[in-house]
């Protein structure tokens, strides 16, 4: 198992494409994000465990430790 994981992503905002570099939780997944452009609040698509497995440049860390981690 590979235990060197990506903590920062770029978080991209379905709403209106505004982009972001984030830190990403190590420890948990994150369920809600809120855009810095327009304020929506976004959640995971179905079948995704955060915001960051969605939009983000970066799976969140639980998952790249452990693909079936989380879903």
């Amino acid at each position: 198992m590979n235990e060197t994981v990506e903590r920062f992503s770029v978080i991209t905002c379905p709403q209106c494409g505004t982009a972001r570099r984030e830190e990403m939780p190590t420890d948990a997944c994150q369920f809600f994000y809120e855009c810095t452009g327009c304020h929506a609040v976004i959640k995971p698509r179905s079948g995704d465990c955060c915001v960051f497995c969605s939009y983000g440049t970066a799976k969140c860390p639980p998952r790249q430790l452990d693909p079936n981690c989380c879903g």
